[in-house]
């Protein structure tokens, strides 16, 4: 059986949508909050003072990509959505407990300046968080059908199918350079920070 059909075989009671936007909204403002939190004021009125933040600084700015991506795709998403169903609930919360590890991946990372078992359970968390994505994608196409708008959209979705295997091969980079594993990383953010206009093309079609 496919993600897709059984997916399709749970609950199929329909539900608005705007608890699940407010609640996902919430709980990512309070993830990118956590995250900032963790950069500490230093003692002293020098600059040189913070130059031991600048590792949580620089894994910081990248979590902070991570998530403003994943709240902008999020958002696309729901807005194509016209329902919500019990799988698309738990499937939502799946991807809300991936992202809300990210801040505490991205400060064990940042506070042992990129080293190799934190650069690799970072890139745990960035796959896991984006399989949780996948699925939850899935689930709303198949409580929608293949007709869906979100369905035409996503297309092929060659992004979503090879950032999973980046991920996979940064962390496998991590267990010998933690700087390759970054940089893997960061690709895959900017490969995601380039505008997808995917959903709203399809979406001006569907009005038309």
């Amino acid at each position: 059986m496919t993600i897709s059909r059984w997916l399709a075989s749970c609950t199929m009671a329909v539900m608005g949508k705007g608890r699940l936007e407010a609640f996902s909204d919430g709980v990512i403002a309070i993830i990118i909050t956590i995250m900032v939190l963790e950069m500490k004021v230093p003692h002293g009125e020098s600059f040189a003072v913070l130059r031991p933040l600048l590792p949580v600084f620089l894994s910081y700015v990248l979590s902070f990509l991570y998530v403003g991506i994943y709240w902008n795709n999020h958002h696309h998403m729901l807005h194509v959505t016209t329902h919500v169903t019990g799988s698309i609930l738990w499937a939502n919360l799946n991807l809300l407990f991936w992202l809300s590890l990210f801040p505490f991946a991205t400060g064990w990372m940042g506070e042992n300046h990129f080293a190799l078992p934190p650069s690799a359970v970072y890139g745990f968390v960035l796959l896991m968080a984006g399989i949780a994505y996948f699925i939850l994608q899935q689930a709303i196409i198949a409580s929608q059908g293949p007709s869906s708008v979100l369905r035409k959209a996503i297309g092929s979705d060659w992004k979503g199918k090879l950032s999973p295997l980046l991920y996979v091969a940064g962390i496998v980079s991590s267990l010998f350079s933690a700087w390759a594993a970054q940089a893997i990383y960061v690709f895959v953010a900017v490969l995601w920070l380039i505008p997808d206009r995917r959903i709203e093309h399809a979406l001006r079609q569907a009005e038309r």
